[in-house]
């Protein structure tokens, strides 16, 4: 099942905050990138992040989903509608990625 135009343009409102979301698509599905790095995407209208260092540290209650068969576990966002929540979760992500 593909995802929503709906679903990305929600996640992307909740993101708007922060300079440098972009996304791609990709067979159906969505890649999202900030600052030009891939932190995660939209697949069967399911947020999903890498498993960032970080983000395990900054998520309380983590859930592992693999976006499609055969691939890796990412992280699952369930808390969309806290936009402070998500902006401050793709900042400490940033944060780890640029000191790399």
């Amino acid at each position: 099942m593909a995802s929503s135009k709906e679903y990305l343009e929600f996640i992307l409102e909740q993101l708007s905050d922060l300079d440098g979301i972009t996304y791609r698509k990709m067979m159906g599905e969505y890649i999202i990138y900030y600052r030009d790095k891939i932190i995660g995407g939209i697949y069967d209208d399911r947020f999903l992040i890498k498993p960032f260092k970080s983000a395990l540290e900054y998520i309380p209650e983590i859930i592992f989903e693999t976006p499609y068969e055969g691939a890796k576990e990412m992280i699952l966002i369930k808390d969309i509608d806290n936009k402070d929540f998500i902006t401050g979760l793709f900042k400490v992500i940033y944060n780890e990625l640029s000191t790399k």
